[in-house]
């Protein structure tokens, strides 16, 4: 099944090459993120992801974010309805 839901962070001060971080979200696996990095120090990510339920779905998307940006804060989570 597929779920959709937005995870929000706040990322350390030192991150600051964008472009190198969509990179590395991809790379781990966040290829199902719409990215926004519109609000300087702030990171959201729209993910549709398939999954076996809207928890795992919700957890593996942190984990993959946790690899990419190690330093963000998740600041929110929100299960689009």
């Amino acid at each position: 099944m597929a779920f959709t839901f937005t995870l929000n962070y706040e990322l350390a001060s030192d991150e600051s090459n964008m472009d190198a971080l969509v990179e590395r979200l991809a790379e781990e696996g966040c290829d199902d993120a719409l990215v926004g990095v519109g609000q300087p120090g702030r990171l959201a990510l729209e993910f549709v992801r398939e999954a076996p339920s809207a928890h795992e779905a919700i957890e593996g998307a942190i984990e993959d974010v946790r690899r990419a940006v190690p330093n963000a804060r998740l600041i929110e989570a929100a299960l689009t309805p």
